[in-house]
């Protein structure tokens, strides 16, 4: 989905309307209607603050700025592993990784309730190992995409 159809949708989707938003943001009705409209060389449409973010995180190559807005978002940041798929399919292995993955997550909250309490440590011990499984899986689903399941097994080993 391009970012003028995101804009578009969540202004249709919102209980804020175009208005509020150009009113709350400082900017002409106007413009927050070209934002949901394709940029083009005649002229409508203009580039909208999700292109400007798009370009920001481009030239600075600094994921704090997607981890920040998934977390005003109420989500968390999970940046997708690099795809080098090939072909070679191993399904099987990697369907049984992915569930030896979420056995060690849950091993690992387990031994970390056992007490009643989660320290700081156990905390930061099951966030490393969640945010492996999702990396992984997500590794899985592009492997999927792309028909590829060998690569998965090497992005494994280096996130260590």
């Amino acid at each position: 989905m391009e970012s003028h159809e995101v804009l578009k949708h969540a202004f249709e989707n919102s209980q804020v309307g175009p208005k509020q938003i150009a009113s709350e943001m400082g900017v002409s009705l106007s413009l927050v209607y070209k934002w949901a409209q394709p940029n083009t060389d005649s002229g409508s449409g203009s580039r909208n603050p999700l292109d400007r973010v798009a370009q920001l995180l481009e030239l600075t190559r600094e994921p704090a700025i997607a981890e920040w807005l998934c977390r005003e978002a109420g989500g968390y940041y999970v940046r997708n592993p690099k795809s080098s798929c090939e072909k070679g399919y191993e399904v099987v292995p990697a369907t049984h990784e992915i569930v030896q993955q979420f056995a060690s997550l849950l091993a690992v909250i387990s031994q970390a309730a056992l007490d009643n309490t989660i320290t700081p440590d156990e905390s930061a011990q099951i966030r490393h190992v969640w945010d492996r499984l999702k990396a992984y899986c997500e590794g899985f689903v592009r492997c999927c995409e792309e028909g590829d399941f060998e690569q998965i097994k090497e992005d494994l080993v280096k996130a260590g």
